[in-house]
């Protein structure tokens, strides 16, 4: 008795823990000797882990192991609907609109919400199914792993905390822009503007650090309680969303639509790369699987119902906005509050604001549970330092992940503006959306060991006729082209990759809840994510590959020496 007694005491430690095992455990970091034996064998190990995938079994059950403690299975589909709201409503549809409405789309804004939407709603269906049948908090991390191997599991992993950083501190941004303009018609009224610094980053908030510090208290305290008061907020914006598209149209001229489209079209598709913002936040509901009562049936209710709906709301809402004010005169920091300003509604604007203000609120709440577990299964595989996969035995909560994403993403809103953000979240969102509508194919066409070769290769060479031709209607229209033979060549080629896949056998065939016409739905999903993240610019992607950049020389020198050793944790112990 005395014995187990001690050896209960001995296994138990305490979660407040800060030792370097704690940090970098794997075998290639106990000693610089180690670590330069591992770094002069960065090729081998590179080769053994560029194509090596994951497994349901291992990201379901193996890894959850490195958190010693469970994530508390306490959602429904009631749940997931509501976090769904709270998490897509937020700052995009009030700030967003506005910006993109006045610089690039004018009226034609609400046609911009419908295609981003409509691509929106192509990569739910391919979330849902992952989220369904793998129910784990890594979401899009651990799918990728399972389907498209380490390596681009990596590059994902990074731009998905990319995402959670930019997301987060764009939040933060956007909920100090409206409350300073409630008291003042200035946006940037409680920032502090040093000249020294370079434009977009000159105007620091402090008001934006505290608001994400007490978001995140709340998520860390437990997740059930804020699904709860998340639900009670949203109901609540919910009402007044309402109350904006009624007196919306009630005060709408037909007048201010006109010209419909004052930038052209390809001011509409510029403006859907960049409100696409507003629909992000969807993955965070499927990041909640681990702790979904019945993810097979609450999953698809949550996720596609939810975005269906949300859908039209922002459609209505655009509408409503550009028809009150000519998109000239939109505010681009506070579009609604002080639309409502101008027809002489001065009351209004405060009640739009508040409910600005609360949705932004519930997008970090929500925002702040899924960052944390999706960096809780990257740590589990050892990406970054595993402290930041242990859940606190007892909030039942990532306290290590959520204090990581709120130390960066409050430093990143301190100094840059919301215009920088979106771009750099755009981009993100695009690519890991794309990334999963390719790996959903690659699930249901390729077994490893089962597949036929001829079969894969078949595949394989569609796939790239799928996304080379995607990737050049992308470029035609960045190259200003405007003729019909070449996007009706790209889009025959398109047509013609996916109608050969469409011969091919299918593997594997879903389990609990699967996309509808496949390879039809992901292979449209992957031509109009590449669309629009051609239209971004070129100096979003420019920063896209130098995070991308700064990423893969973290994984060369970290990320892949962590993952190797525990890989082969077995071989070396031999």
């Amino acid at each position: 008795m005395a014995e187990e007694k001690s050896s209960s005491s001995t296994t138990t430690r305490s979660y407040w823990r800060w030792s370097k095992k704690d940090f970098f455990p794997e075998t290639s970091f106990q000693s610089m000797s180690s670590y330069k034996t591992a770094i002069s064998q960065t090729c081998p190990r590179l080769t053994d882990r560029l194509l090596a995938r994951s497994s349901s079994t291992n990201e379901l059950v193996t890894l959850s192991k490195v958190s010693e403690n469970p994530m508390q299975k306490c959602l429904t589909w009631w749940d997931l609907i509501w976090l769904s709201f709270g998490s897509v409503v937020g700052s995009g549809i009030f700030v967003i609109t506005g910006q993109e409405a006045h610089n690039h789309a004018g009226p034609a804004i609400v046609l911009s919400y419908a295609i981003s939407g409509l691509s929106a709603l192509l990569s739910v269906f391919c979330y849902t199914e992952f989220a369904a049948e793998v129910p784990v908090a890594g979401g899009s991390f651990s799918f990728l792993r399972i389907e498209l191997g380490d390596f681009i599991a990596f590059l994902a992993a990074g731009n998905i905390l990319l995402e959670a950083l930019v997301g987060a501190a764009g939040l933060g941004r956007s909920w100090s822009s409206y409350f300073a303009s409630m008291i003042k018609s200035d946006s940037d009224f409680l920032r502090i503007k040093v000249d020294s610094l370079p434009d977009g980053f000159n105007l620091l908030d402090p008001l934006a650090v505290v608001v994400l510090l007490v978001a995140n208290g709340i998520a860390m305290s437990g997740t059930k309680r804020t699904s709860w008061l998340n639900w009670v907020a949203s109901l609540v914006s919910g009402a007044v969303i309402v109350f904006v598209i009624v007196f919306g149209f009630i005060h709408a001229k037909t007048s201010n639509l006109e010209p419909f489209f004052p930038f052209g079209v390809k001011g509409v598709f510029e403006a859907a790369a960049v409100v696409y913002w507003s629909y992000t936040g969807f993955d965070m509901v499927a990041n909640m699987a681990e702790e979904t009562k019945r993810p097979s049936r609450d999953i698809p209710i949550g996720l596609v119902g939810s975005m269906s709906g949300i859908t039209v709301v922002y459609c209505l809402m655009a509408l409503a906005l550009t028809m009150m004010v000519k998109y000239t005169e939109i505010d681009v920091n506070a579009a609604y509050s002080v639309a409502f300003e101008q027809i002489g509604m001065k009351w209004a604007k405060y009640l739009v604001s508040i409910c600005a203000l609360k949705g932004m609120t519930t997008s970090l709440l929500v925002g702040s549970l899924g960052q944390a577990r999706y960096t809780t299964q990257i740590a589990r595989a050892h990406m970054i330092p595993p402290i930041f996969a242990l859940v606190h035995p007892k909030t039942g909560t990532p306290v290590y992940a959520t204090l990581l994403v709120t130390s960066i993403s409050a430093i990143v809103a301190f100094f840059s503006s919301l215009d920088v953000l979106s771009s750099v979240l755009s981009f993100s969102t695009l690519f890991i959306f794309m990334l999963i509508a390719v790996a959903l194919l690659v699930r249901r066409y390729y077994a490893k060991d089962v597949t036929p070769k001829n079969d894969l290769i078949k595949f394989l060479v569609c796939l790239f006729i799928v996304i080379g031709s995607s990737i050049g209607v992308s470029a035609l229209w960045n190259s200003d082209e405007r003729g019909w033979i070449g996007y009706t060549v790209a889009g025959l080629v398109w047509f013609l990759g996916t109608l050969g896949m469409a011969f091919l056998s299918k593997q594997r065939v879903p389990k609990v809840w699967g996309v509808p016409l496949v390879p039809w739905l992901p292979s449209f999903s992957i031509v109009m994510n590449l669309f629009l993240i051609g239209s971004l610019g070129l100096v979003a992607i420019l920063r896209f590959f130098i995070c991308s950049a700064v990423m893969i020389v973290y994984y060369l020198f970290v990320g892949l020496h962590a993952t190797y050793d525990v890989a082969h944790q077995n071989e070396l112990s031999d």
